[in-house]
């Protein structure tokens, strides 16, 4: 598993995108491996709407296979329909916001973190590579109130864990990679 960090327009989605098609293209290999691209942001009003479609522009061409899943991406793996292909997840802020926000009765944050947890450790047994795409949201320093300090807490939970859990950590700074951590995984 690789996990691709930064903040907001730092250039993270088109390094994550260009890492995805490079593991697809492998030496070796006499044809590429298949991609997708797990979507996780649910659209509402007009920006979302231009996000979404400055996303699939960035995409276009690449020969991506794109999956609108907003929550519960372990189930992609229980399908089997991923198994062998290198896999995009964009992005943990997104999937987080959906299963705190997006029902009436969430689960409390800690199944929440299990429960993504556990979703990433389903794809990466099934996928030949997985690039988890996550955002930095920790460094603004503003105090906002209960709900959202919550959301802010567990993105950065998930992203500890995520960490220990990846192969390759790198950072996109002003578009440019940073490379976090490189080799063993923690949880294998």
């Amino acid at each position: 598993m690789y996990l691709v960090i930064g903040g907001s327009a730092s250039g993270k989605s088109a390094y994550a995108e260009d890492l995805t098609c490079s593991l697809a293209e492998q030496k070796g290999l006499t044809e590429p491996l298949r991609k997708y691209y797990v979507a996780t942001m649910e659209s509402f009003g007009e920006e979302g709407a231009a996000r979404v479609k400055k996303h699939r522009s960035m995409r276009r061409g690449k020969g991506f296979i794109t999956i609108e899943q907003p929550r519960n991406v372990g189930e992609l793996a229980r399908q089997k329909r991923l198994q062998g292909s290198v896999v995009l997840v964009e992005c943990m802020s997104n999937l987080v916001a959906n299963e705190m926000f997006a029902s009436e009765n969430p689960l409390p944050p800690e199944q929440i973190l299990e429960c993504i947890c556990s979703d990433i450790r389903s794809l990466t047994e099934i996928t030949e590579h997985l690039i988890v795409v996550t955002n930095d949201v920790f460094g603004d320093g503003y105090v906002y109130d209960e709900s959202t300090m919550k959301y802010v807490t567990l993105l950065g939970q998930l992203n500890r864990l995520l960490t220990e859990m990846a192969r390759e950590v790198v950072e996109v700074v002003y578009s440019i990679p940073c490379v976090i951590k490189r080799g063993k995984n923690k949880c294998q």
